[in-house]
C-alpha cells in the first residue's frame, strides 16, 4: 500500500494563503496580426475619446474609465484631446450624454474638435461583484477608432481584466469570510476597477499583435513607405 501523504498545519496554511493571491487576467484573444492597411492609409495624429456608452451597473464607470485611457494613447504617439475639455465642448454643442455623442455625425465631431479620429468605447462590465467567500473586480470594454473624414474603422480592441480575491488570512472559512467583508468595506471607499482599467487599457493599446500602431508623435515612429 502506498503511504498516505500527510499535510502539516503549516503546509495547509500556505496553501490557503496561496488561494488568497490576487489574479489579474487579460482577455485571451487569438494573436493573429490584424490588417493595418486602412490604418496607415488614414494615419491619425490626433484622437478624440468620446464619453463611453455604459452597459454596466456602475453609473460612475464612463468617467472613471475615461480618465484611464488618455495616458496609453498619448504614450503610444498620439495627441489626445483633453477628455474633460472635449466632454464640455460636446455638451455645449447640444450633445450632453454619451449616447448622443456616439450618434453625432463624424464630420460634426471633426468640425467641433478638429480630431483626425474618434475613439468610441462601450463598457460591458465595470466594478465588483461579491460572493460569500470572495469578490471579483472586472473591467470589460470594447473600443473602436474611426477616421473622422471617411468614417473608416481604423482599429478596434478590447480592454479586459479580472481580479479575484479569496482568503487573506489562512484561517479557513472564518478567514475567508473576514477577507470578503474587508474587501467590500475597502471597496466602498475606493474604486478598484479604476486601478484595474489602467492595466487593461495598457494591454489593449500595447498588444504586439492587435494593439494600436505607434503614432506620429512617438520617437520611434517611422512613416510607412520610407
Amino acid at each position: 500500500m502506498m503511504p498516505r501523504c500527510l499535510r502539516s498545519p503549516a503546509a495547509t496554511a500556505a496553501l490557503l494563503a496561496m488561494s488568497a493571491t490576487l489574479f489579474v487576467g487579460a482577455c485571451t484573444v487569438a494573436q493573429t496580426p490584424i490588417d493595418r492597411s486602412q490604418f496607415y492609409a488614414h494615419m491619425p495624429r490626433s484622437i478624440a475619446v468620446l464619453t463611453p456608452l455604459n452597459n454596466s451597473t456602475n453609473v460612475e464607470s464612463p468617467y472613471s474609465y475615461l480618465s484611464t485611457i488618455t495616458l496609453p494613447l498619448a504614450e503610444r504617439g498620439y495627441y489626445v484631446i483633453p477628455v474633460a475639455v472635449l466632454d464640455n465642448v460636446m455638451k455645449e454643442n447640444g450633445l450632453p450624454t454619451g449616447g448622443e455623442m456616439h450618434s453625432a455625425p463624424l464630420d460634426k465631431i471633426g468640425e467641433i474638435v478638429g480630431a483626425d479620429a474618434v475613439l468610441y468605447v462601450e463598457i460591458n462590465a465595470y466594478g465588483q461583484s461579491y460572493q460569500i467567500l470572495s469578490s471579483n473586480t472586472i473591467v470589460n470594454a470594447d473600443a473602436r477608432l474611426v477616421d473622422t473624414r471617411t468614417g473608416t474603422t481604423l482599429w478596434s480592441g478590447r480592454s479586459y481584466a479580472k481580479q479575484s480575491s479569496g482568503d487573506g488570512g489562512g484561517n479557513g472559512l472564518a478567514g475567508m469570510l473576514v477577507n470578503a467583508l474587508v474587501t467590500q468595506v475597502v471597496s466602498a471607499a475606493a474604486d478598484p476597477a479604476h486601478a484595474l482599467a489602467h492595466g487593461a487599457n495598457h494591454l489593449m493599446v500595447y498588444s504586439e499583435a492587435t494593439g494600436l500602431p505607434i503614432g506620429p508623435h512617438h520617437p520611434d515612429y517611422v512613416e510607412v513607405g520610407q
